[in-house]
This record gives C-alpha cells, structure tokens and sequence, in this order.
C-alpha cells in the first residue's frame, strides 16, 4: 500500500516475536552488567565435587594372605575417629614379651599408612621417634615406659597407643594399659573406652584414666 511516495509495510508475527525477543536479551544483558555481574563465555572450574571419606578399603586394596599368617588390629585415625586396620605382623607382635610385643605394635601404629589407606581418609598421629621401653622398679606389672611422657603427647596419638595395646591381652592388666614416660611420675593405666574411639581429641577424660 502506497500513500502518497511513502510506502507501508505490515510486519508478519514472526518477525514481531523475533523482535520482542531481541528486546529481552538486550534488557537483560544491561541488567546483569549494571549489577557488576560479567558475563563471559569461558568455562569456569568449580573443582571436584567433594568425595566422602569412606574409612574403609575397598576390595581391590585388601591383601589376600595365607591361612597361618600373622596379623594384628592397630587403631588409626579417620573422619576425627578411631578405626581399626588390618596390619600383616611378625610373631613378635603375638608374644608373651610386653616389651618386645609393645615394640612390634608401636611400629605398626606410628609407621605413615600406605597409599591403599590415604586414599580411604586414614592418618596417625604417633610420632615416628616415639619409643617403649622397660618398666622401672615399683612399678605396676605390665608397666610401658614410654620416650615422652604420656599426657604430652597429642590426645590422638596417646588415643591411638591405647587402643592399640588394648587389644593385646599380652599389654593389659586388669582392662587397663599402664603407661610411664622417662621422667619420675608414675604410671597410669589407661581404657580404651567408647568414647575415645568416637572422639580420640577428648582422650583424657576422667573414664579413660585411671590414677594408681
């Protein structure tokens, strides 16, 4: 249609849509940088999502092992608790000797867990210099002197000694560990209770010690 030499044409709904479309994107565009937001085409890296700490081994990182070997439970530290893992351990460990048998478990315990166990969360806290040796004169039977005292060790790692012992019958009298350390206190005897597997950080609670 012609008015005089103007000439009108009638938009067609589609090209109507595509417009007001248009006009959207371009409000939106202008809203999001007038609220400091840029908007960009790179591809952000959030990271790995968070994995959970399984505090177990899977199949494929347990050792199979003959029917006579020799092994032993040694408690860990994991997800802020205590676990047991499973330690292949010469028949020293097994003994009737507490010295030579606290040795032998103390090794185990102290020793960094391989890389089968890291991947599963777990830690120690037992220093690698620690040491056990002979009880003194006047001392309780079962007696351990250890190379530090006992209560300056970190509450994890003395969790972890306990535990550990608890679970030798060569290494415990009357349900307690009894630990020394190089200096004249005496010895006390500590439990392996409950409450110091689930939170080793509050180890030296009243029912975990006992004052002889």
């Amino acid at each position: 249609m012609k008015r005089g030499d103007v000439t009108f044409r009638r938009r067609s709904p589609l090209r109507r849509r595509t417009a007001v479309t248009l006009a959207v994107l371009l409000a939106g565009a202008a809203l999001a940088s007038g609220c400091g937001i840029r908007t960009t085409t790179v591809p952000v890296d959030a990271g790995a999502a968070p994995s959970r700490v399984p505090c177990r081994l899977s199949s494929s990182d347990v050792t199979t092992r003959s029917p006579d070997s020799l092994s032993a439970e040694v408690y860990l530290v994991c997800a802020s608790q205590l676990v047991t893992v499973d330690r292949p351990v010469t028949a020293d460990a097994v003994g009737t000797d507490p010295v030579v048998v606290a040795r032998a478990l103390l090794k185990e315990v102290q020793q960094a867990p391989p890389a089968s166990e890291r991947r599963a969360g777990f830690t120690t806290a037992v220093p690698a210099g620690l040491r056990v040796d002979p009880a003194r004169d006047g001392d309780p039977a079962g007696t351990l002197r250890l190379s530090s005292q006992p209560e300056d060790l970190s509450a994890e790692a003395l969790a972890q000694l306990v535990c550990t012992y608890a679970e030798s019958q060569t290494l415990v009298r009357d349900g307690s560990v009894f630990l020394g350390g190089p200096g004249d206190y005496p010895p006390r005897g500590y439990l392996c209770t409950s409450q110091t597997k689930s939170r080793p950080g509050d180890a030296a609670t009243p029912d975990a010690v006992r004052l002889h």
